[in-house]
């Protein structure tokens, strides 16, 4: 049986996301304040800051023979982290966006592509969008009319897509031509009313874990929709979840809680019963990988929820 997730560092983030196992190590986000952070492997030793950023950063992915570096979703835009502090972006679609927009949670598939969303930082509706990264460096926007999108999530085949609009308190599964990376016709897989569907993560079951923004618990559902199991946590704002061999992580987040109580922000871990796999690698063609990146542009960071 499993047991209650137990706080593991020291550290209390603004809004904890986008927390992923490489396969050697965890590495989050604390979203706002654009920080890029690692678990040391003593898990009662504070979270390392590998890189902060002038603008929110929203999640990241290995890049496949790079060591060091990351493909992020941040700012406006997508770009690469590299391991001397030097940043290169590949487009920053959502410059100049009326409503004001910034990029959110992002996460590469088993194809080697990159996938991140956005959204208004007013949580406008409608007015947030999904873009892929594809293997060249260029990239599309393949989704509009979301609000808060948070994931996306795929299965080990690639071939589905879980991706949650937090904003409307659903998740939606979407196949995916693994080949083209084209998306089909979604259907719906959970809705959720007492609280806002947020990080995701999937077990080699092909169970989904969702963490459950306002409502203190991260729930497994079975491939089938159907809840499984839920987790309560000490905090009400779940927001990022990952799978380290049998351990699930859980982001959290202080945001807007006047007062935070004591465990809102914290990173929690628990032992499951079924292990879930490392986060793919953004593969980029040879000729995508830059020979000397360019130093980062500043920006002004916003404080809007994610």
């Amino acid at each position: 049986m499993t047991a209650e997730p137990r706080p593991s560092r020291p550290d209390r983030l603004e809004l904890g996301e986008g927390i992923r196992w490489t396969g050697t190590g965890i590495v989050l986000v604390d979203l706002l304040a654009g920080r890029l952070l690692a678990a040391p492997d003593d898990p009662t030793a504070p979270l390392r800051t590998v890189a902060h950023l002038p603008v929110p950063l929203g999640a990241v992915a290995p890049v496949a023979g790079l060591p060091d570096t990351w493909i992020a979703a941040a700012g406006t835009g997508v770009c690469l982290l590299h391991p001397d502090g030097a940043t290169r972006w590949l487009a920053r679609p959502e410059d100049g966006s009326v409503p004001r927009r910034r990029m959110n949670d992002a996460v590469a598939d088993p194809s080697g592509r990159f996938w991140a969303g956005s959204m208004g930082y007013d949580a406008d509706e409608d007015a947030g969008a999904l873009y892929r990264v594809d293997h060249d460096g260029t990239v599309e926007r393949v989704l509009d009319g979301l609000t808060v999108p948070n994931g996306p999530v795929f299965t080990p085949d690639g071939r589905s897509m879980y991706l949650a609009d937090s904003a409307r308190g659903v998740v939606r599964r979407y196949p995916v031509d693994p080949r083209t990376a084209r998306l089909g016709t979604p259907e719906v897989f959970v809705t959720v009313d007492d609280g806002s569907p947020d990080g995701m993560a999937i077990d080699a079951e092909g169970a989904v874990w969702i963490a459950v923004w306002g409502s203190g618990t991260v729930r497994r559902h079975l491939p089938d929709g159907r809840l499984d199991r839920t987790l309560r946590l000490p905090a009400s704002r779940p927001a990022g979840v990952c799978l380290e061999g049998d351990v699930l992580h859980v982001t959290t987040a202080r945001l807007g809680l006047e007062p935070a109580g004591p465990y809102d922000g914290a990173v929690f871990s628990v032992r499951v019963e079924v292990p879930g796999s490392p986060a793919a690698s953004y593969r980029p063609t040879v000729s995508a990988r830059p020979a000397t990146p360019a130093k980062a542009r500043g920006e002004t960071s916003g404080r809007e929820p994610a």
